[in-house]
C-alpha cells in the first residue's frame, strides 16, 4: 500500500510540475482532448494502462 500512495503523490507531482511550467501548452493539449471521441480516449488509455503495468513488471522483476 505504501507504494501505491508514493506512485499516486509521484503522478501528482509530475502532473503539478506540468501544469505549473507549460500551462499554455496544457490547456491546448486538453481542449484538444476533449475534442475526440471516446473511443479513442478509452485505447489510449488502455494502452497507456498495458504499458505502465509491463513497466512495473520490468523494473520489479
Amino acid at each position: 500500500m505504501n507504494d501505491f500512495a508514493t506512485a499516486l503523490a509521484l503522478a501528482a507531482v509530475i502532473e503539478g510540475v506540468l501544469l505549473a511550467l507549460f500551462t499554455r501548452p496544457m490547456q491546448k493539449m486538453m481542449a484538444e482532448t476533449a475534442l475526440l471521441p471516446a473511443s479513442v480516449l478509452r485505447w489510449a488509455g488502455v494502452i497507456a494502462t498495458a504499458a505502465g503495468v509491463a513497466a512495473i513488471w520490468a523494473i520489479r522483476r
